[in-house]
């Protein structure tokens, strides 16, 4: 009994001390890592756009008529295969198209690499299914010729259309050619280069680029990186490009401590969509919603000269009737919410559709009860 007893007092104690343990553990804060909250300045992805024809298309190209520069390339395109087409001849083409092709060319992409395009329907094409791009240059901001598309096209989509009748399911006027450019020419990154890089933040902080800094300078030494304002941190380099790759490799998945975002209310106008954050809180207020509703009605009313009148005409005429109907509000009190699910529920207490919505959260701004930022879009 008395080792029995023993064993059940361990175990009470244990017990007792595993459940405490949340009162004086430390609480993990919310980490990411740096990759996720800065990159590396001018080490990005650049647009590139090219003009070409799409060939190939079952009668359902751009109509020649109303897209002369279909033609014009055309022309232009069979005489630099030594093909001349006859002065005013008019080409009714059905089966070509006129297209813009864009793409997006990596960092540090090497001469002979692929990369994906997006082809877009300049005129007035039905539809590109089906279709080949013929060999397009694709240009820089800057002019310069950096990858040549071609291939055939894929369209995620597909339609009918008879007798005055047409089905269409998704678009057909844009498709995407997989690995369909190469690359011709590699844009220069400053990975290489100077003693130092620059580490840019996706949004500004100042407690981000501290964290950011100090990450860094505990990895790799003290004096490695310095924070020089909210959203740039300037990171000491090693001398060769080898030891640089593996600096880069270390630093980008070290762990930063987040703080809480500023309190922030985005809203669409356009969709009525609301977003908040969690920051967001809420003073106590009062709040009176009511709808108001204006209906606008038109009846058609005849109105004929007697029987064998001598003259007059028949006349049609409108006669509008106009309801205006208020909806009564009641006034509601809010009380304060000092978490996500408290503001949430009170707003739902009003039973505003989104649109009004938007309207009671811009009166709370300015009443100063709603303590957060807000943005439209």
């Amino acid at each position: 009994m008395d080792r029995t007893d023993k064993f059940l007092r361990a175990l009470i104690a244990l017990a007792w001390l595993l459940a405490s343990a949340a009162l004086w553990w430390p609480t993990p804060a919310h980490a990411a890592r740096i990759k996720e909250v800065a990159v590396v300045q001018g080490v990005r992805s650049n647009p590139l756009v090219g003009y070409g024809l799409v060939v190939g298309l079952d009668g359902t190209g751009d109509q020649t008529t109303s897209a002369p520069f279909t033609t014009q390339s055309i022309t232009a395109l069979l005489q630099q295969m030594g093909v001349t087409v006859p002065p005013g001849t008019n080409m009714q083409l059905k089966n070509v198209a006129a297209v813009m092709v864009t793409a997006q060319l990596p960092a540090f992409a090497q001469p002979g690499q692929t990369i994906d395009v997006n082809v877009s329907s300049l005129g007035n094409a039905k539809s590109l299914r089906g279709g080949t791009l013929i060999a397009t240059p694709l240009k820089g901001a800057d002019g310069q010729i950096y990858a040549l598309a071609q291939g055939n096209l894929i369209v995620g989509g597909a339609g009918a259309a008879a007798g005055g009748s047409k089905v269409q399911i998704n678009h057909l006027s844009a498709g995407r050619v997989p690995e369909g450019a190469t690359v011709e020419r590699s844009v220069a990154t400053p990975l290489n280069q100077g003693d130092s890089l620059q580490l840019d933040l996706n949004s500004s902080d100042f407690n981000t680029a501290r964290e950011v800094a100090r990450a860094i300078n505990e990895r790799m030494g003290a004096g490695t990186a310095q924070a020089l304002d909210g959203r740039v941190v300037r990171v000491r380099m090693p001398a060769t490009p080898d030891a640089r790759v593996t600096f880069m490799a270390d630093i980008e998945n070290l762990n930063v401590e987040l703080a809480s975002p500023a309190a922030k209310v985005v809203i669409n106008a356009r969709t009525g969509s609301v977003v908040m954050n969690q920051a967001v809180t809420l003073a106590a207020c009062a709040v009176a919603h009511g709808s108001l509703s204006v209906t606008i009605s038109s009846t058609p009313v005849i109105s004929q000269p007697s029987p064998f009148a001598k003259n007059g005409d028949t006349v049609v005429s409108e006669k509008a009737d106009i309801t205006i109907a208020q909806q009564a509000g009641s006034l509601i009190q809010m009380p304060a919410g000092t978490k996500l699910a408290d503001v949430v529920k009170a707003l739902n207490s009003l039973g505003a559709t989104p649109q009004d919505l938007l309207a009671i959260l811009q009166a709370m701004k300015s009443a100063g009860a709603l303590n957060a930022e807000l943005e439209v879009i």
